[in-house]
């Protein structure tokens, strides 16, 4: 394998990557075993036709695309490691730009590189002043948190459906005069006021009885996930077949004995006005660190390829799949439900991603400019943390750790400590 290496505008780089015309031949003879039972030729049971005849009837190119997947996933690595000094941000866009039996096989991977950046002032930048008191009306929406977690659902018999019931209806939805897909359900239970159902759906149900039939006209969204249906009018008959409502706890002692380790109520307020002065100082902190990081950011020059973005927004995507299916939630599943789209979904995603890639970056270069590293007992203490939370043993997690990994973990740390440095010597206006 060969690889060149060519720099691009904006912190892109070309890397042209060419694989031996022997590789090329043994991948093609791969991809030729792995089809052949699929190709039919006349004259010749399946699986057992002569390569040369498929590639005449077939086209000489026909196992070409199953030679190529073959090919780049390890040759793409092995360019990585030749070329490990040029720090690649992103993940690559790929170009065949040659695939023919009997010559080498060349393509082009074009790749975002890590941008350089030149910090302005970052030592002493001025920032507001984030206050950390607690109001009383923030204590008492606290404990009407807690009284509503606690309150009891009770069946209504003797009044029509009000705001902030829940209400358990049968439901089916028509356009056009056609029932359409989705459109159904049975003995579902919605919260009215809690706009889970499209447009004034949960408003045409107040006033309604037990037992009444309602014809619910809407409108979907422009925007709605579903092509077919957006932006047209729908009429759902509806069923109610129930009314239920929440009876809250008076706020006394015994409240606080059930949902506290306190036996009176001022004991417990004082807890809760405890707990959320200590919330608040965590949040001002923390709104105190992404000022000052934001400040740096803004005194410092770098230009971020549009691939580093990309990528940092599809790993966050990923990420937020992944927390969706912890709950017991598809990917697919939330988009239908909110009635995103894809496209919608990335756009959003942009300005934390380029946010995030900005702050790592100059907290890097702070962590450079002031040589500011992770000592060994900070990473050990760091492993220890990662076993906890895996429930391992810290010397059996540190053994599948390898240098490349340690090295980022090492790196992470850095970061952290540089973020510290920068907001200790920031000033509080």
């Amino acid at each position: 394998m060969s690889l060149q290496v060519e720099k691009l505008e904006k912190n892109m780089a070309k890397l042209t990557i060419e694989v031996s015309a022997d590789d090329l031949e043994k991948a093609i003879e791969n991809a030729y075993k792995k089809n052949k039972s699929k190709l039919s030729v006349p004259g010749f049971r399946k699986g057992k036709v002569p390569r040369k005849m498929i590639e005449k009837m077939y086209g000489a190119s026909v196992f070409y695309e199953d030679a190529a997947n073959e090919l780049i996933p390890t040759a793409y690595d092995k360019a990585l490691k030749e070329s490990e000094d040029l720090e690649i941000v992103s993940q690559p866009s790929i170009e065949v730009t040659q695939i023919e039996a009997g010559k080498p096989f060349i393509f082009t991977a074009e790749v975002a590189l890590k941008p350089e950046v030149t910090l302005g002032d970052y030592k002493g930048v001025e920032v507001e002043k984030t206050e950390a008191t607690v109001s009383d009306e923030e204590i008492e929406a606290e404990i009407n948190k807690e009284r509503e977690n606690n309150a009891r659902t009770i069946t209504v018999e003797d009044r029509a459906v009000a705001d902030g019931d829940i209400v358990n209806i049968d439901f089916e939805g028509f356009t056009d005069g056609e029932a359409f897909e989705g459109g159904k359900g049975e003995n579902y239970d919605l919260t009215i006021g809690s706009h889970s159902f499209i447009d004034t759906f949960e408003d045409q149900l107040v006033g309604k009885n037990v037992g009444d039939e309602v014809d619910v006209n809407v409108t979907f969204p422009e925007e709605y996930h579903a092509p077919d249906l957006a932006g047209k009018p729908a009429l759902f008959k509806v069923k109610i077949n129930g009314i239920q409502t929440k009876e809250l706890p008076e706020l006394d002692d015994d409240f606080a004995q059930d949902v506290s380790e306190f036996d009176t109520m001022d004991e417990y307020k004082a807890d809760v006005k405890a707990k959320l002065e200590e919330k608040k100082k965590a949040e001002a902190e923390s709104a105190k660190e992404d000022a000052v990081i934001a400040k740096i950011v803004e005194n410092a020059t770098m230009e971020i390829p549009d691939a580093m973005i990309d990528t940092q927004v599809r790993q966050m995507i990923n990420d937020f799949a992944q927390r969706l299916q912890m709950q017991g939630l598809s990917f697919e599943q939330y988009m239908q439900f909110t009635g995103a789209t894809s496209e919608q979904l990335l756009e959003q995603m942009r300005p934390q991603a380029q946010e995030r890639i900005e702050s790592r970056l100059v907290l890097e270069a702070v962590a450079a400019a002031e040589n500011i590293q992770a000592t060994e007992d900070e990473y050990k203490e760091e492993i220890e943390k990662m076993a906890s939370m895996y429930q391992m043993e810290a010397d059996k997690l540190e053994e599948t750790i390898g240098e490349l990994e340690k090295k980022s973990i090492m790196k992470d740390i850095a970061v952290t400590k540089a973020a510290k440095f920068v907001v200790d010597a920031a000033v509080e206006k």
